[in-house]
Order: C-alpha cells, then sequence, then structure tokens
C-alpha cells in the first residue's frame, strides 16, 4: 500500500500551484472547476510519484490559526541533501516566508527546517 496523494485548502489557488511548482519542481495537470459546487483543485506531481492536491471552495475558511492543532500539521518534502535544504530555506526566507525552525538536525536524526507558506500551511524541508 502507498498514500495516493495528501489534499490541503488554500485560500488562494493559483499562488499555492505557482509556489509548489517553483520551489519543490511540482508538475501541474488542469484545472478541475466544479461550478456547482464553487470547487476548484489541481493536482501536483512530485519527481518520485507523490501527488499533492490543492484544493478551493468559496464557503472554506481558515478557521486555525496556530501551528499547533488536531489534523494535518505539516507536509514533508525531502530535497535530498542538507545544502539543498539550507539553500531552499534562505531562497523561502528571502522571498518572505516565515521560517519557524532553522535547519538543524533534530533529536530523532532527521536534518530538517520548518517554513510557514501560503494558507498557513507548515512545509518541513529535510533530506
Amino acid at each position: 500500500m502507498r498514500i495516493e496523494h495528501v489534499a490541503v485548502y488554500v485560500q488562494d489557488l493559483e499562488q499555492a500551484k505557482e509556489f509548489f511548482c517553483k520551489y519543490f519542481g511540482c508538475t501541474c495537470n488542469d484545472l478541475y472547476h466544479n461550478k456547482a459546487k464553487g470547487f476548484k483543485s489541481y493536482f501536483l506531481s512530485f519527481d518520485t510519484g507523490a501527488r499533492l492536491e490543492i484544493m478551493q471552495k468559496e464557503d472554506v475558511n481558515l478557521l486555525i490559526d496556530n501551528d499547533d492543532h488536531l489534523g494535518l500539521v505539516h507536509l514533508a518534502i525531502s530535497v535530498g541533501s542538507k545544502e539543498r535544504v539550507d539553500a531552499l530555506t534562505n531562497t523561502l526566507r528571502k522571498d518572505g516566508y516565515v521560517v519557524k525552525s532553522e535547519p538543524r538536525t533534530t533529536g530523532d536524526g532527521y536534518y530538517e527546517s520548518v517554513v510557514k507558506v501560503l494558507s498557513n500551511i507548515l512545509i518541513e524541508i529535510t533530506i
């Protein structure tokens, strides 16, 4: 078994699509738009085959405005090396995103940073 995809609601669908394509090299399918439900989505594919569905719906609002809550907390994306973790973290910082946790080796052995992006999504950038 494998996880087929993870889905997340975002406030600005086009901004989210551009973010993941620019910083993580995702490819994107055509926009799906269900006008009756006020729903739009894209599937973003990573080079490993993993997929992320970004979604927008007219009546979905941001209800959680903190980093500790029940439900999906962060999305971890492997970039392949410590150098790439450091470089991408610095690029995101320069581009105005909030670095919540600087690159470091965690107690359980991961080298990672955590950056808050878009609609308060936490991205864990790891090897």
